[in-house]
């Protein structure tokens, strides 16, 4: 190293003080998207706090105003799949959801500060903890869809778990939501302006011992503006609860509304096999036990993507490779749809099982 050379900052930077252990994802330029190392960081901090009598509270955030996790490093999924290492990602998601059971199963608190952009394995991350914070910056979505791909990470038991057809209607779309929408959905749980966050960290390290975190955190809690997605609870149950993809974009057609004519444009645009396998996922998961069921349906789900699915590797190239926006999925139209291609992901049966 020459004498001018600064040493590179770790991807997650893992620091106590006080009662408190804190987790920053450290990827801004990346918008902390998760690798494996970055995942093995944090469980292996877990690991090490869990019986730790100093450390009577986690914290998880990220680095930089942009977002707390944009979701899993996609380009690496790719190019391991078309190099021809597709346990790669096998490797990668056993890993993910483990991290993912293990924030929900936690014995201490953890708080999340979902603050800015926090998708796709961001919502793993944050959408399972015991607290969940967002502010007047925060962005969330599950969207697989726009990538050939299905909501993981959980997402579909969260989403399965959104008051009405809200589930469905995020999982298709893809749609972001504001702070006040997430809390509506049930993807958080407290609204504390970005202003006071460092305060609101300062509190949990201070006076971790003397309060619950969420005791903590009710002294920085606001009310956000009305969620819109509430507002528009009557036309997306309507629609959403069809039995089909096709149904669904048929009675969008027919609503008076613009944003529902809207919405029948965003779904021509997006994979008709990603989004009948994310309609059936979310309404299975309504039907399992817990998250860890949810988890392994993901799984199994990801790796028929992976294994028989030309359009994830469409959909990753068309959005982040050669970011041209112009996918070709097979099936092209939601016409083309067979009535079987859910069934058959629901179906698969990975070689190696997420749960040993």
């Amino acid at each position: 190293m020459s004498d001018t050379a600064q040493p590179t900052e770790p991807n997650v930077l893992v620091r106590r003080a006080g009662g408190l252990g804190r987790l920053t994802l450290n990827r801004p330029r990346a918008l902390n998207a998760l690798d494996l190392g970055m995942i093995e960081t944090l469980g292996a901090a877990l690991d090490a706090w869990e019986h730790d009598i100093d450390v009577q509270l986690v914290v998880l955030d990220g680095t930089g105003e942009r977002g707390l996790c944009a979701g899993g490093d996609i380009r690496g999924l790719y190019e391991q799949i078309v190099g021809g290492d597709p346990d790669g990602m096998g490797r990668f998601l056993r890993a993910e959801y483990a991290l993912d059971a293990r924030i929900a199963e936690y014995p201490k608190p953890i708080v999340v500060l979902a603050d800015g952009i926090t998708m796709g394995g961001g919502i793993g991350l944050a959408g399972h903890a015991p607290v969940r914070i967002v502010t007047e910056r925060s962005k969330l979505a599950m969207p697989e869809t726009r990538i050939g791909f299905t909501p993981d990470a959980g997402g579909s038991w969260l989403l399965g778990r959104a008051p009405g057809r809200i589930g469905e209607y995020l999982a298709l779309t893809g749609a972001s939501m504001d702070g006040s929408d997430a809390i509506y959905a049930g993807f958080a749980d407290h609204f504390v302006p970005s202003a006071h966050l460092g305060d609101l960290r300062d509190a949990l390290q201070t006076r971790a011992h003397q309060s619950t975190p969420t005791e903590l955190v009710q002294l920085f809690d606001e009310t956000p503006q009305p969620s819109a997605l509430a507002a528009q609870r009557d036309w997306i149950d309507d629609t959403f609860a069809a039995d089909s993809v096709a149904e669904i974009a048929e009675r969008l057609r027919a609503r008076p509304e613009a944003a529902a004519s809207a919405t029948a444009d965003v779904l021509a645009e997006l994979s008709p096999t990603a989004l009948a396998v994310a309609l059936d996922a979310v309404r299975r998961a309504r039907t399992l036990p817990d998250l860890r069921a949810a988890l392994a349906q993901e799984y199994g789900l990801a790796l028929w993507f992976a294994a028989t699915q030309p359009d994830l590797v469409e959909g990753i190239r068309a959005q982040v490779v050669d970011k041209d926006r112009t996918p070709r999925w097979r099936p092209a139209t939601i016409a083309e749809l067979t009535t079987d291609a859910a069934a058959s992901a629901l179906a698969y049966e990975p070689a190696i099982p997420l749960w040993s």
